[in-house]
């Protein structure tokens, strides 16, 4: 820490707790509470009971969790191989034309999501490429959301990397592309992993443009928890949530230890 007394460090971690507990643990405490509550007549839910889950994780919930880790991985797989490739050959270009290729994926991030999910409904709603109300106007809708993210991250990596490893490939023989998939991409792998984290949580949280796009037999889970809670099913709606939180938790714990070793690597 910055702060090297005691009495700082000790001030520094008070105020960290007064912020965070507020603003951070306490509202998630609160889901988490209502998801095993039957009434809220107070300030906080009262009674227990475990009920609630088996709706959030048995029939439309389940199919709704289903379709959104689907959604989610395969959003992070086009995400890494569009934005890890642009950001790739961003990097050989001159000021300008980086510039321009930073513009061009930063742009769906820079707007309401609302409006990236309207444009890929008028863009995908008319021959040759009709895809409204299928599954994968969604799953386009969300790549394209966290591609930026993707892109962001093997962009900042790529200017970290000690070109010496590249010419002493070169220098040794070795062709372009084994240097990309022998030498560059290892490198670069903690990135990777630590860009497909972020956009599967991204995705799975994704609900604006979703809302727009989303066809009856495809319905990601942010969109059922808004429905349960919009028919005034709180509580089942907060423990959907509990499971949502959970499912998003695993998956990033499983992509860390991956990138932990990738470090080491």
């Amino acid at each position: 820490m910055l702060v090297h007394s005691k009495p700082g460090k000790w001030a520094t971690w008070a105020l960290f707790f007064l912020l965070f507990l507020p603003l951070f643990a306490l509202p998630l405490l609160v889901i988490v509470a209502a998801s095993f509550s039957t009434n809220w007549s107070g300030a906080l839910p009262s009674g227990f009971t475990g009920s609630h889950y088996s709706a959030a994780t048995s029939g439309d919930s389940l199919t709704a969790l289903t379709t959104s880790l689907v959604t989610a991985v395969t959003a992070s797989v086009l995400a890494l191989l569009t934005g890890g490739w642009a950001a790739l050959a961003a990097a050989s270009l001159k000021k300008r034309g980086r510039r321009a290729m930073d513009a061009l994926f930063v742009l769906p991030v820079a707007v309401p999501s609302v409006v990236v999910g309207l444009a890929v409904l008028v863009a995908f709603s008319k021959p040759p490429m009709l895809l409204n109300g299928t599954r994968w106007i969604v799953i386009i809708a969300h790549t394209i959301l966290v591609t930026a993210f993707a892109y962001q991250s093997v962009s900042a990596a790529i200017v970290r990397l000690d070109p010496v490893y590249e010419q002493a490939a070169a220098s040794l023989g070795a062709r372009p592309a084994y240097v990309l998939w022998k030498v560059k991409l290892p490198l670069l792998l903690p990135s990777l992993n630590a860009a497909a984290g972020l956009c599967f949580a991204l995705s799975m949280g994704e609900l604006s443009a979703t809302m727009m796009l989303y066809p009856p037999d495809w319905m990601p889970l942010p969109v059922q928890i808004y429905a349960t809670t919009d028919r005034g099913s709180l509580f089942t709606g907060s423990a959907i949530a509990v499971v949502l939180m959970a499912a998003t938790l695993l998956v990033l714990l499983a992509v860390s230890r991956i990138r932990t070793k990738a470090s080491y690597r």
